[in-house]
């Protein structure tokens, strides 16, 4: 008759008859070349007083040094973890994790989840930055020019909680006609004089709704609540002012976090509403979430930044401006898609004496037969340089009426030249060159086309065919990795300063890998992608 088995808690005492083998180090464990050696290896020459400063002096010391802690999270985020429940897990688990700690006891994932949120917010982006300068101490950045892309992430939060800056204006002028039929009621029942102004809306209704208070107090008012119960003239004052002032509240505090954006995300609110790329089903649909952006160079990623802004064109400007800030250099050159060209940026390069390589918007369009035979454009129409006239499609003349400026939504200002048909009467093709009623119109900003066409013969070159071959490659292939190959497709954290902490460890990792893949396939040193040779 066999025993009965007992289970408990304790696996270690089970009364086994036979011997365990356990090994004494994990070292042997590790392979020679594997690629969390070299993690170790790069991120040990950092400097890290940045990160021990988040550390209070006083109390006890951290259960894992936060130098460690750093190493494990960017391994994790270099290896398709995210989430820090999984990063606990692995750390117990995982030989490459264990190696990692070096004998320190595995954190637990509030321990991970507080490192990543609190205490490494303010070191990550000096760790990154760090990280990219011993690359260009390496000669493993070209330094000749930077790719620029940008692409959209979900945010962490809820689709469904948006609020639209257009409709909590159309509420809020509702109930402000509203306010002033009330305030006149008031006035002239408690004979006072109280205004309410469009820019102090909540604090006129604190001052009407202190004066309702004082009164209910000095009038003995008794507050009745319930069906059948009638209410004073006090009372029914008191909580129409209170209602209104609680939603004023609401409404400016909407105002506040548009932050000049159009909408924004209850669950979220850095995070704005775009549209993501068509799904498998071809739907395209509007979701919170950051515009990121990264520079790349020799396949490096070697600067990243979040945006609010839907458009990439908003954010060329700020993004150089902080790369060369945190880099300590500028490059001479940058290159960049259609989506980035403007006049403000063009500017902007060459006041930095900075070559740009940025296609225009129309370039895929130039090469259509329907755009060359549309009679409407500029670019199908005669140009006199020394008198400043178009000439049409039937040879009449287009000159030049006046000037108008416009300011950008950065403050930038442009010049737009207006041309004007001297008769549109009564010719044949004028359906097909314009929709105006009255004769036809040319807007054009001539700082605008002579920077375009910099731009357009720097692309054309030798060397801008090879730039931009390699934008492909290069800028576009590591997001491809970091959105399919990582599965990075939607943050955790949420707030824009988490977010751009996520994408930063994102990053650092995927260039440590690639740093790996260089290294094992003999590749180190290499910058761009030659152009092959067709048959």
């Amino acid at each position: 008759m066999s025993s009965k088995i007992k289970y408990q808690k304790n696996y270690t005492e089970f009364n086994e008859s036979y011997q365990l083998v356990l090994p004494l180090s994990l070292e042997g464990f590790v392979p020679d070349d594997d690629s969390v050696r070299l993690l170790s290896h790069e991120l040990e020459e950092l400097d890290y007083t940045l990160l021990y400063k988040a550390y209070s002096s006083k109390g006890r010391n951290p259960a894992v040094d936060p130098k460690t802690m750093f190493k494990i999270l960017t391994y994790a985020y270099s290896q398709n973890i995210y989430s820090s429940r999984k990063i606990e897990q692995a750390c117990r688990r995982d030989i490459n994790f264990m190696w990692l700690l070096a004998g320190q006891k595995a954190p637990d994932h509030s321990t991970i989840a507080r490192f990543r949120t609190g205490f490494l917010a303010e070191a990550c982006e000096n760790l990154f930055y760090q990280m990219v300068r011993r690359l260009k101490d390496a000669e493993e950045l070209s330094m000749e020019t930077v790719f620029i892309d940008g692409t959209k992430l979900e945010a962490c939060a809820n689709k469904y909680t948006f609020v639209w800056k257009k409709s909590v204006g159309k509420w809020e002028e509702k109930m402000f006609h509203k306010i002033q039929e009330a305030v006149r009621l008031l006035n002239h029942d408690y004979m006072q004089s109280f205004t309410v102004n469009a820019e102090s809306r909540a604090r006129d209704l604190q001052k009407i709704s202190g004066y309702l208070e004082e009164k209910c107090q000095q009038d003995g008012t008794e507050f009745v609540y319930g069906r059948g119960r009638r209410k004073s003239k006090n009372q029914k004052y008191l909580e129409l002012f209170q209602r209104f002032r609680e939603r004023q509240v609401t409404y400016d505090w909407h105002t506040a976090s548009f932050q000049g954006r159009n909408n924004y995300c209850k669950t979220d609110p850095d995070a704005t509403f775009m549209h993501m790329k068509d799904d498998h089903m071809r739907n395209a649909q509007l979701k919170p979430g950051y515009n990121v952006q990264i520079g790349v160079d020799s396949e490096y990623i070697i600067a990243a930044d979040i945006f609010q802004d839907r458009n990439d064109v908003w954010t060329l400007v700020p993004f150089l401006n902080t790369m060369e800030e945190k880099l300590g250099f500028r490059y001479p050159s940058v290159t960049a898609d259609s989506g980035y060209e403007s006049e403000e940026g063009y500017s902007y390069l060459r006041e930095q004496n900075q070559k740009p390589y940025i296609k225009p918007q129309t370039y895929e369009k130039w090469k259509k037969r329907s755009f060359k035979k549309d009679i409407s454009k500029r670019e199908n129409m005669g140009y006199d340089e020394t008198e400043d006239i178009y000439t049409c499609h039937v040879g009449k003349r287009l000159k030049p009426q006046f000037i108008k400026k416009q300011k950008s939504k950065s403050g930038y200002e442009s010049e737009v030249t207006v041309y004007e048909c001297e008769d549109c009467t009564g010719c044949p093709h004028k359906e097909k060159c314009t929709r105006a009623k009255g004769n036809k119109r040319l807007y054009i900003s001539k700082s605008f086309l002579e920077k375009r066409q910099e731009s357009y013969e720097n692309i054309m070159s030798e060397k801008g065919i090879l730039y931009r071959i390699n934008r492909s490659i290069q800028v576009e292939g590591a997001f491809g990795v970091l959105k399919n190959d990582y599965e990075f497709q939607r943050f955790l954290l949420r707030g824009r300063i988490k977010v751009k902490l996520e994408i930063l460890l994102l990053c650092m990792g995927y260039n440590l890998n690639k740093l790996h893949a260089k290294i094992q396939n003999g590749r180190t040193g290499s910058h761009l992608f030659s152009i092959k040779e067709t048959a």
